[in-house]
């Protein structure tokens, strides 16, 4: 028996367009709900070209662990407000790390400060990608530095053909520290192009980007990208969560052991997890060319 007409248009009319809701608020960061089950998180320093200030770094990481355990978030879409999505580390923020340091003599105490530091900022981009939920990166002009290592801990990268990427730490002084080292390799899979971006500092455009795998899309403009990031999440959260979840748990697991021992893994869950009302659900709405099935929150 359906629905009265009633609570048909009721629901016609609602069902078309969610207002943007804030999950939580934060000073570097904002956070909406587009679409039913769809959060974005758009990195919000403007103004300093969304640069990684400390407070920023920290946000992150709380961010994407909260959405990780929000039962009403499926996927995740992060991008950069203003003119391009991150121009890496917030020089004039870290002279206060500097600072601190200066004023200890010692240096196994100068080393446990920045011990400290370097884990919380390998902490929140580990976090993206540790996240249960999927996170598409949609990248519009300049990545840089840090940037680039946060978009390593992302599952899907899309871009704008205005897009160029750096790892830029060799012209501070530096060696890359927060990831982009570690997961650059298994993204594009070319060690000499990886050394090569590691050691110039070079820019890597669009297209070369795409040529490599590091995106899987460019998008003509910022408009077309986030059009395009924003469906394929659509896309996501309609997906049983618990496959989808389990989906990214599996990939991730198999990046960093054996085929055997993620074999056994995944046996191990599905044993489990196909005896979930996600499988009977999905399996009987294909099986009947029904409507395409509900599934409840994880």
């Amino acid at each position: 028996m359906g629905q009265p007409p009633c609570l048909n248009n009721f629901s016609s009319k609602f069902s078309k367009k969610l207002p943007e809701m804030p999950s939580k608020n934060y000073n570097s960061l904002a956070v909406t709900e587009p679409s039913s089950s769809v959060f974005h998180v758009q990195l919000n320093r403007p103004e300093k070209l969304n640069a990684l200030s400390n407070s920023m770094w920290l946000e992150i990481g709380e961010c994407f662990n909260e959405l990780s355990n929000n039962p009403d978030c499926r996927v995740v879409v992060l991008s950069g407000a203003g003119k391009i999505f991150c121009a890496g580390i917030d020089l004039m923020d870290a002279m206060g790390l500097f600072q601190k340091l200066a004023d200890v003599e010692d240096v196994a105490r100068k080393c446990k400060i920045l011990e400290k530091t370097i884990k919380q900022y390998q902490d929140s981009f580990t976090a993206i990608d540790n996240c249960s939920k999927p996170v598409i990166a949609a990248v519009h002009g300049a990545c840089i530095g840090g940037g680039i290592n946060m978009i390593c801990s992302a599952d899907i990268r899309f871009c704008s053909s205005d897009a160029w990427f750096q790892i830029k730490e060799v012209e501070l002084g530096m060696t890359a520290d927060v990831g982009a080292l570690q997961r650059l390799p298994k993204i594009i899979g070319s060690e000499s192009l990886v050394k090569e971006l590691t050691y110039t500092a070079r820019k890597m455009l669009a297209t070369e980007a795409l040529q490599y795998g590091f995106v899987s899309q460019v998008m003509n403009d910022h408009k077309s990208l986030m059009d395009k990031a924003m469906s394929v999440a659509k896309q996501i959260a309609s997906k049983s969560p618990v496959a989808v979840q389990g989906s990214k748990l599996n990939l991730n697991y198999a990046r960093d052991h054996s085929v055997e021992d993620s074999l056994n893994h995944i046996l191990m869950r599905n044993q489990v997890m196909l005896q979930s009302e996600d499988f009977v659900n999905a399996a009987t709405a294909l099986a009947t060319k029904g409507d395409p099935p509900v599934f409840s929150k994880l």
